[in-house]
């Protein structure tokens, strides 16, 4: 299944969440898609509602069905902690969404653009996989040809703040990620329950 690339304000007013991050999809019209307004929402069956968070997830990190479920896979074989935890904490250790998380991008499909055109480094050598899993002290940065770059200057002075596992130097444009992300200091609108038992049918 290719990754969708469509309008994502649709998606999100689908889903019910904010799948940019800002919220203002979800400003004037908080319902979802279609002529039937506000009214359109029916109430959903339990495995409706395990599809839903489990696409709420897929769209919010912008993976193919394959990637998300690969990546499923591999939080399991972790015996230490929950499946579904494991599984959150491996999606926030994508490069694409490290490089989000670090401010140089105001979006994760903006992120995503970012690598895939070689304007991030990792330990100093170009990385242009978003899938790439960031380890902890890596070095992430801005190619030296790409650091005037308007969208990386402006998402950069834009953003309020940043989560405690990541750390940034806005002089250099550089950060890491100095530890992994508690469950608590992830996303509260998302029951990771449900997609393991989505899974797991």
């Amino acid at each position: 299944m290719s990754r969708y690339t469509g309008p994502s304000w649709k998606v999100s007013r689908r889903l019910g969440i904010s799948l940019s991050g800002t919220g203002k999809e979800l400003e004037r019209r908080p319902y979802a898609p279609g002529p039937h307004g506000p009214n359109s929402r029916k109430k959903l069956s339990e495995y409706g509602l395990q599809m839903q968070e489990k696409q709420k997830l897929r769209n919010m990190y912008g993976m193919t069905e394959r990637q998300f479920h690969n990546l499923f896979v591999k939080a399991g074989k972790n015996k230490e902690g929950k499946h579904g935890v494991n599984f959150m904490i491996l999606l926030e250790q994508r490069l694409d969404n490290v490089v989000y998380r670090l401010g140089l991008a105001s979006t994760r499909r903006q992120a995503r653009q970012l690598v895939n055109h070689g304007h991030i480094t990792v330990d100093g050598k170009r990385v242009d996989i978003p899938s790439y899993s960031v380890s902890i002290g890596q070095v992430i940065s801005v190619r030296e040809k790409s650091r005037n770059l308007e969208i990386i200057k402006s998402s950069v002075e834009s953003l309020l703040g940043r989560p405690d596992y990541v750390s940034f130097d806005a002089d250099s444009l550089t950060g890491s990620l100095t530890r992994l992300p508690e469950r608590e200091e992830l996303h509260a609108e998302i029951d990771e329950a449900f997609v393991v038992e989505f899974y797991n049918r």
